[in-house]
């Protein structure tokens, strides 16, 4: 299997907040979604990636080249769009292309062309007088149409309002589906991240809470309904990442999901009320307060 990417025990120091012992791989072709609260470390982690941050400890590995040895290697084979970029408002998206162009030669002009009628976007319209979500796309087409093995989102759809956020999800969708390549892009946004991703990794307070398949993370999770009384025993159970009752009324959020679990509960006692799948959302708010081992 060949990565994309791979970090080895990754660790990065600054005086407010620590990066610690991150270890973390994408195989070349798949789409990773990084989920975490604002200042979970997941904008560091990308500025690791992209040479713009240098780490403390451990290795790194992009698309083959040690970082931060060959970073021109790697700066030429990965693209990078975040929420804090900017553009040159008094100047068009045409301007921008030709920048591009001259620093790239691998753009590929046609593929521009291409992503600016998929992204409605004008290429003689000043920058100042694009929405934020035409920005956004702006910014994705100038990253896009260079090519890269690797694509690096930072929080690509913060600020946005609903429709554009839609208009902007379902663009990248299109563009990822044509296309084979790596992508990592970070999100507090989870619904962004389940509707994009094919491998979902939780991050929180700069450690790595869990990493799989998205499939395996919506299918090892339940959401029970009980009736009756926990007892010692139940709180025990491996399975079991939360308990909550009030009354003889019992919720439990089980990973690593079984489908004897109902019949355990009724050995011990329970009425099991219903079974639910848990949301995305659920999934990573309940991974952080249980503490990890999703």
């Amino acid at each position: 299997m060949t990565l994309a990417l791979e970090l080895k025990g990754v660790s990065k120091h600054y005086p407010q907040f620590s990066l610690s012992d991150l270890s973390l791989t994408l195989p070349e072709g798949q789409i990773m979604g990084l989920v975490g609260v604002n200042g979970a470390g997941k904008s560091t982690l990308l500025r690791l990636l992209t040479g713009l941050a240098a780490a403390d400890s451990g290795q790194i590995e992009v698309l083959g080249h040690r970082l931060p040895a060959a970073q021109v290697a790697v700066k030429r084979g990965v693209g990078f769009a975040s929420e804090d970029m900017r553009l040159y408002r008094g100047q068009t998206l045409d301007w921008h292309i030709e920048l591009v162009r001259r620093i790239y030669p691998e753009w590929d002009a046609s593929y521009a062309a291409s992503l600016m009628r998929r992204f409605d976007l004008r290429a003689d319209q000043p920058i100042g007088g694009f929405s934020h979500g035409q920005r956004v796309k702006a910014l994705l087409l100038l990253c896009l149409a260079r090519r890269p093995k690797l694509l690096l989102l930072d929080e690509p759809t913060t600020g946005l309002d609903p429709v554009a956020r839609a208009e902007v999800l379902e663009s990248l969708a299109e563009v990822l589906r044509d296309e084979r390549r790596s992508v990592l892009f970070s999100s507090h946004n989870t619904h962004d991240v389940e509707q994009l991703a094919d491998s979902i990794a939780f991050i929180h307070r700069g450690r790595l809470l869990a990493c799989a398949d998205k499939e395996r993370f919506l299918g090892d999770w339940r959401r029970i309904l009980c009736m009756g009384e926990a007892t010692p025993e139940l709180s025990a159970w491996p399975e079991l990442a939360q308990l909550r009752s009030a009354g003889r009324q019992i919720e439990l959020k089980v990973r690593r999901w079984q489908d004897d679990i109902p019949a355990r509960l009724t050995q011990a006692g329970l009425d099991v009320q219903r079974v639910d799948p848990m949301a995305l959302e659920d999934i990573f708010v309940t991974t952080v307060r249980a503490g990890g081992a999703a």
